[in-house]
């Protein structure tokens, strides 16, 4: 259950498409650490009259964003980003891509808040279950968006163990008109694994 404490609202910033990864064939290949595919799936509501808008989610991460560590510590075999230590920086985010329909535009257009809720889901009885809300407002004719954040594990709220990590997306309301605040779509994403642990480094 999601209380007042345990949700962290941050809104991210607006990042350039050029700059948004595409979904890839390396997305779907197993990596170090992580199993691909994820799993998610998305639907939206409209009324007839304005057509269908669709949209997709992928690329949800959780990476820790340390280098190596200063001498004379060493990490062997190397720095896993999936191995978090409490106090690293670490970046949460997602990909959103809507379709280019006219329902889409007009959304786009409208400044449409759009909000991923990350859920570390711990296992065992001393890890913690924390949230995190970041949202965007979309901007004109633009179609895809990383939502993302740096945070620490600390500050997230949970405690040493190993995480799992899963997404919800809601769509909406627009920002910019009085016209009812509607939820127009949901989605959902996982999933994603970390260990975090209190280590030896400050």
């Amino acid at each position: 259950m999601t209380t007042a404490e345990s949700l962290m609202e941050i809104t991210s910033d607006i990042v350039p498409v050029a700059e948004i990864p595409e979904p890839s064939a390396e997305l779907l290949k197993s990596r170090a650490g992580q199993e691909f595919p994820q799993y998610t799936s998305t639907e939206t509501y409209a009324r007839q009259i304005l057509g269908a808008s669709q949209f997709e989610l992928y690329y949800l991460y959780a990476v820790g964003l340390a280098g190596n560590p200063p001498f004379p510590w060493i990490v062997s075999p190397g720095q896993s980003p999936y191995i978090v230590n409490l106090n690293e920086t670490m970046q949460v985010g997602l990909i959103v891509r809507f379709d280019r329909s006219p329902l889409s535009r007009l959304l786009m257009c409208l400044g449409t808040k759009v909000t991923a809720k990350f859920h570390f889901e711990g296992f065992g009885g001393a890890a913690a279950e924390r949230d995190i809300a970041v949202s965007i407002t979309t901007v004109k004719d633009q179609f895809v968006y990383w939502i993302r954040t740096n945070t620490t594990p600390a500050a997230v709220g949970v405690n040493p163990g190993f995480y799992q990590l899963a997404a919800t997306v809601e769509v909406g309301p627009s920002t910019r008109i009085d016209c009812g605040k509607y939820i127009y779509g949901y989605g959902y994403i996982g999933e994603w694994r970390n260990q975090f642990y209190e280590g030896p480094l400050p």
